[in-house]
């Protein structure tokens, strides 16, 4: 795996085509027959974290029937691109990770005063990645992702399946 080369992938996304394709999957998935209704949950780790930020601010423009997110050790968008989010989302963030982590207090006061259901965890001595990386960190690592995952299952059953 070269590293450097997928992150020079990444960078070279539009991400407006990333959102647009997003919300085409999930039109997509949610309307075969196995699909539980139009709602649908979406997570991510690190670039895909932030992705989940995002899609959580363009679901609604794309009419896109996001229900839930859960972002792992992603990047908030600054407070001002939030407007627009509908649905809950939740970021689980590892202690160890000062880039992703100072983007959160002010996403977290945007999306409280706009009245939105946002939700963080931080778990202490965990390093970015901890789920990939789980025995790092002298067992840090391990116990974040004891703890995130399920959070992360108990957040998607809220907040999707059916009342």
């Amino acid at each position: 795996l070269d590293v450097q080369a997928a992150v020079a992938q990444i960078r070279r996304l539009d991400p407006q085509e990333v959102q647009r394709r997003l919300a085409g999957l999930a039109g997509w998935a949610t309307a075969l027959p196995a699909a539980s209704g139009p709602r649908y949950g979406i997570v991510g780790f690190c670039w895909g974290g932030s992705t989940v930020f995002e899609h959580a601010v363009a679901a609604p423009g794309l009419n896109a029937a996001l229900g839930a997110g859960v972002a792992f050790y992603g990047a908030a968008p600054k407070p001002e691109a939030l407007a627009p989010v509908q649905a809950p989302v939740l970021a689980l963030l590892a202690g160890d990770d000062a880039r992703v982590n100072m983007t959160i207090p002010a996403a977290d006061s945007a999306l409280r005063a706009a009245g939105r259901t946002f939700e963080q965890a931080t778990y202490a001595g965990a390093g970015h990645g901890f789920l990939r990386q789980q025995t790092g960190r002298e067992g840090a690592n391990l116990a974040a992702s004891q703890a995130a995952w399920p959070r992360a299952i108990e957040w998607f059953r809220r907040h999707l399946e059916p009342r």
